[in-house]
């Protein structure tokens, strides 16, 4: 079994620009990833200097592509089921769904985080016309008739009022829940409609949204909008390990992409569990290798 100076799991923003750092610094590193990656379903990026409204694929792609000239670097495609520490060896093991094993010094967490929406009709339109993000994709839906559909007052005021930069066409969806009468005459003074009846279903072909059908029947015309998912952790293998976690269930670091467990790092929205954009993830991405390289040369100077 081959022993790497560090596995990344997970080839985000975060991962693979990791992995660039730690190949530039000759460490020998494994990418592990399946494919899937939260951004997969969207039609483009933006945000990313130099590369904005590039598709997800292709900036993978471009990625994979400037790993090449470093051969330290090697990707695998495949889904990591299980992370383990030996504690005499002070090595980490890793064993995947393809029945490979590898063991390694330092492991780091860029798995990323995955969606839970309030209503499962938002899949076929997410990502093509409806986003959780406006710094993203709110100048494609700049001036369009939009829906902001949340359910907890903070996420609706604040998803509101970020919106409502792009688009002046706006109507609130709550799907059921009761706003306070501050929002409601805050929201009202704006001419911004609210619909607190739950929603029946939403109408549209091949992605693109038309309508929001609500319980009683009533059908209003949007042709785009912004909701406000819930997000999780797809694994727990931070939890395999032993790393501290908060009261929110985030990983624990020192800010510099170490966790609690010496040897194991984190980068992108894993860390966060919650939302980021590329290039930050990115950013954090290449704090955490900065970290991880220090930590190999003052294990073996």
């Amino acid at each position: 079994m081959d022993k790497f100076d560090c596995i990344v799991i997970g080839a985000g923003p975060a991962g693979l620009s990791a992995a660039l750092i730690l190949g530039r610094a000759r460490r020998k590193v494994a990418i592990i990833d399946n494919g899937t990656n939260r951004n997969r379903v969207t039609q483009e990026s933006h945000g990313f200097l130099t590369r904005d409204g590039i598709k997800p694929q292709e900036f993978k792609n471009i990625a994979m592509k400037d790993l090449e000239s470093y051969p330290s670097v090697f990707f695998t495609n495949d889904t990591v089921i299980e992370v383990n520490k030996e504690e005499q060896s002070d090595l980490f093991f890793i064993n995947t769904s393809n029945n490979k094993s590898y063991r390694t010094e330092k492991i780091l967490l860029a798995t990323g985080i995955q969606e839970e929406f309030p209503l499962t009709q938002i899949r076929q339109y997410y990502g093509k016309s409806l986003f959780s993000c406006p710094y993203c994709d709110g100048w494609e839906l700049r001036d369009k008739p939009l829906a902001v559909i949340a359910e907890k007052e903070e996420h609706i005021i604040h998803m509101t009022k970020l919106v409502f930069n792009w688009s002046k066409d706006l109507i609130v969806f709550t799907n059921g829940h009761q706003l306070s009468t501050t929002v409601r005459n805050d929201f009202e003074g704006k001419k911004i409609k609210i619909y607190t009846e739950g929603i029946k279903s939403l109408h549209g072909d091949l992605g693109n949204l038309e309508s929001i059908e609500l319980v009683s029947g009533e059908n209003i015309l949007r042709s785009g909008g912004f909701v406000v998912p819930s997000f999780y952790r797809p694994n727990k293998f931070a939890e395999q390990i032993n790393c501290q976690v908060d009261e929110n269930g985030g990983i624990i670091t020192d800010g510099a992409g170490r966790t609690t467990v010496t040897g194991v790092y984190i980068a992108g929205e894993t860390e966060k569990s919650g939302p980021s954009s590329l290039m930050l993830s990115a950013a954090d991405g290449s704090r955490a290798a900065f970290s991880i390289n220090m930590d190999l040369t003052l294990d073996r100077f």
